[in-house]
């Protein structure tokens, strides 16, 4: 089982590399540099030009990617230069909230999602599975953000059950029993919306799954036997219907750096989603580089927790 884990982690450091390079280069050939519009046109452009050259702005690119790699090794993501402070302490911000609404979107998925797609490949063709397979059809055509527009203007304007912005009430106390609800409050709307629309891939994955074992030949031989029903489906089809729910969970987690950055945006939550849109539209590209290297490296970590469940759960997976 170590062995597994050490491969796998020998695979996804090349990966992280290669990524972070094509993160560098890619925001290296954005228009403009990090001074662009934030320097008085009317500045003699000689003074401008040696502002870029005190920035390294006119390295080769190898050399600034060096410089930049080796300060986020150390903690040092560079300076925003719209916030006027450290990438890392805006990140740190920012990565508590679209964490905590990552957690509470990845429960109230599995939550739905398991529960519905067990009863839908367990009585499949019967009146709940039609309702079901509605649900997800309509989740399918359905955009997350226009649907998160919907409930925001439902359940946040219209009925007044949630906060319409924010992650915390103004003026509470951090730690505090009111605190900690007034985050809660702000949390579950965006998290539930984006839930209801990730989960539809889970239920039909795992009502597809249910489906094809109640097929196969061992289930036939247990029933044979005179295995009970309940045995059959819980010792044996479940078991082995949940292996592909583990190896789907990377491509989760993937699905959730995406809908952070709509969602945050449409709710007001301070998160990196949001973070992420407004450090593109204030060219703050020392900001810019560090969110897609933490959402690419979040989506690497993602596949390789992925895989190392699955191999927990079916030995038989793991690499000889």
């Amino acid at each position: 089982m170590w062995k597994f884990i050490v491969r796998r982690l020998f695979i996804t450091l090349p990966q992280v590399i290669l990524l972070s390079v094509l993160i560098f280069l890619m925001a290296q050939m954005m228009p403009g540099d990090a001074l662009s519009g934030l320097i008085d046109p009317n500045i003699d452009p000689a003074a401008i030009e040696q502002q870029r050259e005190n920035l390294g702005l006119n390295n080769p690119w190898y050399v600034q990617y060096t410089d930049w790699i080796t300060g986020a090794l150390q903690g040092d993501l560079g300076q925003s230069f719209r916030y006027k402070m450290p990438v890392t302490e805006l990140v740190e911000q920012r990565l508590i909230n679209t964490f905590w609404l990552s957690v509470a979107t990845l429960l109230i998925t599995y939550i739905i999602a398991i529960p519905l797609g067990i009863t839908s490949g367990r009585y499949n063709d019967s009146w709940a599975d039609q309702m079901i397979t509605g649900y997800t059809y309509i989740g399918f055509a359905t955009p997350l953000f226009i649907f998160a527009l919907v409930m925001l203007w439902v359940f946040g304007y219209q009925l007044g059950w949630f906060p319409t912005g924010g992650s915390v009430a103004p003026g509470l106390e951090p730690g505090s029993f009111d605190y900690v609800l007034s985050k809660l409050q702000h949390l579950l709307l965006p998290a539930i919306s984006m839930a209801l629309i990730t989960t539809v891939n889970t239920v039909q994955y795992l009502r597809s799954e249910i489906i094809d074992t109640k097929q196969k030949d061992f289930i036939i031989t247990a029933r044979a036997k005179g295995a009970s029903e309940s045995r059959v489906y819980n010792r044996h089809i479940l078991r082995n219907s949940l292996l592909p729910i583990a190896a789907f969970f990377g491509f989760e987690i993937t699905g959730l750096i995406g809908g952070t950055v709509f969602v945050e945006n449409i709710f007001g939550y301070p998160g990196m989603g949001d973070l992420f849109i407004q450090s593109i539209l204030l060219r703050d590209y020392s900001v810019v580089t560090a969110v897609v290297l933490l959402f690419g490296i979040a989506s690497i970590l993602g596949a390789l927790i992925s895989d190392i469940i699955l191999s927990l759960v079916d030995p038989r997976i793991r690499i000889k």
